[in-house]
């Protein structure tokens, strides 16, 4: 897991490891269209707790998310994009726009 001060100076590069695989960008996907808790999050991709806390985790070090924990019984978690992750919306649209584009 590469901290924010290690990322490379390449800027392809940087945004391939911020952004640059499936799990990630379907992260991106939920939380483009509002706060999400975990289990909407998991339950949308279809993904392990372990990769999904990983990615998680790792989003949030790169700040593209700030999560937010409730003092309640059972803990409620949310996520929701900070400003940072919100400006990768062109990028969500021109890979959902070349996605239904795309004909084999």
């Amino acid at each position: 897991m590469l901290k924010r001060y290690e990322l490379p100076q390449c800027p392809v590069e940087k945004a391939l490891i911020m952004i640059g695989d499936r799990t990630k960008l379907l992260i991106l996907r939920d939380l483009l269209k509002g706060t999400k808790r975990f289990g909407e999050l998991q339950k949308s991709m279809r993904v392990s707790q372990k990769v999904l806390t990983e990615h998680l985790r790792l989003m949030e070090e790169h700040n593209l998310i700030d999560r937010t924990v409730y003092n309640e019984v059972p803990p409620r978690v949310e996520y929701t994009l900070t400003e940072l992750g919100k400006s990768l919306r062109p990028i969500h649209d021109a890979l959902l726009a070349w996605g239904e584009n795309y004909v084999q």
